[in-house]
């Protein structure tokens, strides 16, 4: 089933019978998607605003061009998401303990969102940006980090001799977090 060009607003997921199929060019408006499975559903050039998707499932949904306003996305796990033409962005979100484990999000934006506690280990970041983020305790490991925009954000640590972060751009003020191993001071 495909649905095009339309706006969906104040929806229950669980209540409305929201249908798996194939949306595209969709808008989504305070919609309520938590405890719904949203497994096998395809987004294509979507936009999601002020949406809640607490403890939603999406095992093999495609999320290709989509963007997210202001959502609640808290331990969402994007890694086990139909990864063909998977594209991402997020602005003023709340994405504290998702997963990215090693998805492709090279050019993704992450803007004004808390990030902590999650898991990008082996995802590509290349040319990503974290303007505005707080990334206390999330996870990057083995990463690809090249041209990676880390300017604008606040509590990153991470070993960069475990990253690939040639051209990686930090603010003095985060450098910290990259020479946590070491224990030492800066003053």
């Amino acid at each position: 089933m495909l649905i095009e060009n339309e706006d969906f607003e104040r929806i229950k997921a669980n209540d409305s019978g929201l249908e798996k199929g194939e949306y595209d060019s969709c808008r989504f408006v305070n919609c309520d998607f938590s405890n719904f499975s949203l497994n096998e559903f395809t987004f294509v050039e979507c936009q999601f605003l002020e949406c809640n998707f607490s403890l939603a499932t999406v095992q093999a949904t495609a999320f290709k061009d989509v963007s997210f306003k202001a959502c609640k996305l808290v331990g969402l796990d994007f890694s086990i998401c139909n990864t063909f033409l998977f594209e991402v962005n997020f602005e003023e979100c709340q994405l504290n303990l998702a997963s990215f484990y090693q998805l492709k999000l090279a050019h993704s934006k992450f803007i004004n969102c808390n990030l902590q506690e999650v898991d990008f280990v082996l995802a590509d970041l290349s040319k990503a940006s974290f303007d505005g983020c707080d990334l206390l305790g999330a996870m990057f490991e083995r990463c690809l980090l090249e041209h990676t925009d880390f300017t604008g954000a606040i509590n990153y640590s991470f070993d960069p001799e475990m990253n690939e972060v040639r051209k990686a751009r930090f603010s003095r003020d985060g450098i910290d977090g990259l020479l946590q191993k070491y224990d030492i001071e800066i003053l």
